[in-house]
């Protein structure tokens, strides 16, 4: 039996890493952001490479989700899928996520939206995909009648054994200690946006300690911070 985990996740939140350590077991598969390009083709946004990825990637939700229920190669038992919340555009179809271990990745506003700031110049709450998380986790909550799991990359990269054998035990997985470091370099299974978004995650082994002290902020972004940490607080109460 194979166990499908659709990890929820917005951007610059070690969502790359974490997809790493589960790739690194003997036993699993892996799938990058397979919505993406169907939201590029919706949004029409000009992302980095997004020639480049159009043309490497499935743009037709509906077969992306057949591929992410389909079959798996001999001796897979855990089935990864590494999302970003704001992928699942209104009106995408969702039944497919009661197949599936449906599981949260959360990360500090201020962290995030720093991240961001370095690559967009004026980030807006929907590209935190903080409030999408949020209202993803209530459906799923609302539908399953369970609390699903929720990670906080700073208990991940604090604690990674204790925080990904909670997530294993919370999905019906056992833990596997190849989860906590992996070789350096690209992955075949990285998505074509790789070039422009990996080269940390590329040059990493395992998970870094989180980096001590205050995030500082330009002013203008504060009002920001304080938006998203309403959305952000309401899922980090549920965390492992």
């Amino acid at each position: 039996m194979c166990v499908r985990i659709a990890m929820w996740s917005g951007p610059r939140n070690i969502s790359t890493a974490l997809m790493r350590s589960w790739e690194n077991r003997g036993d699993a598969v892996v799938a990058d952001e397979p919505f993406y390009a169907h939201y590029l083709v919706k949004t029409g946004l000009q992302h980095p490479g997004r020639d480049v990825i159009l043309s490497e990637h499935e743009a037709d939700c509906d077969r992306v989700v057949a591929g992410l229920l389909g079959p798996v190669p001999p001796g897979v038992r855990v089935f990864y899928q590494k999302h970003m919340a704001h992928h699942l555009l209104p009106g995408m179809d969702r039944g497919w996520m009661e197949q599936v271990e449906n599981c949260f990745l959360i990360r500090d506003p201020r962290s995030v939206i720093a991240s961001l700031h370095a690559r967009t110049p004026d980030p807006t709450i929907e590209d935190t995909g903080l409030p999408q998380q949020r209202a993803l986790f209530d459906e799923v909550r609302s539908r399953s009648g369970a609390i699903p799991p929720v990670l906080d990359a700073f208990d991940v990269l604090s604690d990674p054994r204790r925080v990904l054998a909670g997530c294993c035990e919370a999905v019906g997985v056992d833990f596997d200690e190849s989860m906590l470091a992996w070789p350096a370099g690209p992955r075949d299974s990285d998505g074509a946006w790789a070039p422009w978004w990996y080269d940390s995650v590329e040059a990493s082994t395992c998970f870094s300690p989180p980096r001590a002290g205050t995030v500082d902020l330009p002013s203008e972004l504060e009002p920001l911070v304080a938006e998203c940490t309403e959305h952000y607080e309401h899922l980090h109460q549920h965390r492992l």
